[in-house]
């Protein structure tokens, strides 16, 4: 167990270590500066040619908005009608079904906000075509979409007046070519070498141990995993994600696509520094989330390792720890390592079933997802975290008796109904589809959904309960993991967690771009003696106790009727 417990801070360490350079490499791209990867420059030259875009025109808020959206809208459609008539195109050599209207609204819509919410089984859901050409797909151009979103907040804050965000698909196409390809790379490559397929061969029929004959789904996974991990997508080629040996062979490959999956979010946070020449600026917002993050990592670790009651009571010994649901060759502590780190960056991959995590356990990954600003996923973990900022110093004017300023402009009525609203719309969407969902399992039981909510639930009450709330808030965080006792492939969920996922991934975008747009247009005020100093441990702890204080408020009563529940009643 101290094997394992080593093994836990010193995953921790070396994704910080690695984060560190590659955010001064990530400032340095999008300043235009020289990077070793400046060899990409005639590929995107092309891009750009082929696309007709000027990839030095400036765009405003609005006009950068109106780019991202409208690529997004273009590929939503291309995805979802490529998964309703997946079954008549190429590269489908186990004949797997095109998905339902229905399932494929979900799946289009999941991936292309980079949440990865799958209500299919991977390797039977979708055919090679789709795995690759829409699911591989959006798992780049998204997680791009998230990091050109963050370097506009960079530009924001970086001039002291400015209409210029930057261009929206300079940014788009750089966070492709420097950032994610180079790095999905390496990571495919280590991965295909321990093991995982890469190949387009169809089903393998092997003979067991026991001389059963079973089929055995493969395919080219490499390179999908890899961009799966370390663009905070998550969704895994075969239906138990990273739990299946194939798609995280062995404790080393458990290794490198944990630190993959907290990486680039940790690697924005120091690019922000490096960017807007603001050191320490990012060190507070990284010591926030950092605080928060080896605090949850810590109370998984402890309840996972230390086992389950109930068990106990049975005078059964539990020397590696609560074990249902997870795998042997990673054990019970780098599974609730895994289960932080993938909720702290809305990745949602799971290389264990957080459905059997224990109740306060799966209390921790549920208050995670509910903050999602604890690195958050690429690139939008920040801007969900300036939503915190802009809160915390509104409220730190109020108490001092001056006009709030955040990096020399005014904070006024507009940016904070604005801040206020997006928040506002993470609390309602979770609670109100949480409540939607129990009043149908209560009320109408048996109205014909695909499947009834009679049946929705694999398990009663209180964990029934966290089951659905987990639903909607994986959803509202663009997470994607979930309690998986939950029956979820029907029209109810598909269309339900479809909308949630469509409002909590663009909202939280628009509104961040929209406040920096807004302040960055006003007239610059140098800073004086009475300037709130938002580089300051002292702010630091303002805005930790702002993201504690509003999700207490807007999540403890829900909690307390889920984890919170199960665990009293077990204790």
């Amino acid at each position: 167990m101290n094997t394992e417990l080593f093994g836990v801070v010193i995953i921790f360490l070396f994704s910080v270590l690695l984060a560190f350079p590659l955010g001064k490499y990530i400032a340095r791209v999008f300043k235009g500066e020289r990077t070793i990867t400046d060899f990409m420059s005639p590929l995107e030259r092309l891009i750009f040619r082929l696309g007709g875009i000027n990839p030095a025109d400036p765009m405003n808020w609005k006009q950068f908005l109106k780019a991202m959206l409208s690529i997004n809208l273009l590929w939503f459609v291309y995805a979802f009608f490529a998964l309703i008539f997946q079954d008549k195109l190429p590269m489908n050599p186990d004949g797997n079904a095109g998905q339902t209207p229905d399932l494929a609204f979900n799946t289009a819509i999941s991936f292309l906000v980079n949440c990865n919410l799958q209500h299919y089984s991977g390797e039977s859901g979708l055919t090679y075509f789709t795995q690759l050409f829409v699911v591989t797909f959006l798992q780049f151009v998204s997680a791009a979409t998230g990091i050109a979103a963050v370097v506009a907040l960079y530009n924001g804050l970086r001039e002291k007046t400015t209409n210029n965000l930057g261009n929206f698909w300079n940014l788009l196409v750089k966070s492709t070519t420097r950032i994610l390809l180079p790095l999905s790379l390496v990571v495919g490559i280590v991965l295909a070498f321990n093991g995982t397929p890469a190949s387009y061969d169809g089903k393998d029929t092997i003979t067991t141990l026991q001389g059963d004959t079973v089929q055995v789904s493969r395919g080219p996974a490499a390179g999908m995993i890899a961009i799966k991990q370390l663009g905070t997508n998550g969704g895994g080629w075969f239906g138990a994600n990273s739990a299946h040996p194939l798609e995280n062979p062995n404790y080393f490959t458990n290794i490198i696509e944990t630190i993959a999956i907290i990486l680039i979010p940790i690697a924005l946070v120091f690019a922000l520094g490096f960017y807007i020449n603001r050191k320490k600026l990012a060190y507070v917002i990284f010591g926030v989330m950092t605080f928060l993050c080896v605090l949850f990592i810590g109370l998984n670790v402890y309840f996972e390792t230390k086992g389950n009651p109930e068990i106990d009571k049975m005078g059964i010994a539990q020397h590696i720890g609560n074990m249902e649901g997870k795998e042997v060759r990673f054990g019970s502590a780098a599974t609730a390592l895994w289960s932080v780190v993938t909720t702290s960056t809305s990745n949602g991959s799971v290389n264990g079933m957080h459905d059997s995590l224990m109740p306060l356990s799966g209390g921790v990954v549920l208050l995670d997802m509910m903050i999602n600003a604890l690195y958050g996923g690429v690139g939008v973990g920040l801007l969900n975290y300036y939503i915190f900022i802009i809160i915390a110093v509104f409220i730190s004017g109020l108490m001092v008796g001056r006009t709030p300023e955040f990096m020399g402009h005014k904070v006024e009525a507009r940016e904070v109904k604005i801040a206020t609203l997006v928040w506002l719309l993470t609390a309602f969407l979770v609670k109100a589809g949480t409540a939607l969902a129990a009043y149908m399992v209560a009320h109408h039981p048996d109205v014909a959904w695909a499947v009834k909510p009679s049946a929705w639930l694999n398990n009663p009450s209180y964990h029934g309960f966290s089951e659905m709330l987990y639903e909607f808030t994986s959803a509202n965080a663009n997470n994607g993991s979930g309690f998986e006792g939950l029956g979820d492939n029907n029209i109810f969920w598909n269309v339900t967690t479809g909308i949630v996922l469509i409002l909590a991934r663009f909202i939280p975008i628009i509104g961040p771009l929209a406040i920096v747009g807004l302040l960055a247009n006003k007239k610059f005020i140098p800073e004086s003696s009475g300037t709130l100093r938002t580089d300051s441990i002292t702010f630091g702890a303002m805005t930790l106790a702002v993201i504690v204080i509003v999700n207490a408020l807007s999540f403890f009563p829900a909690l307390a009727l889920g984890p919170l529940a199960e665990y009293f009643s077990i204790k």
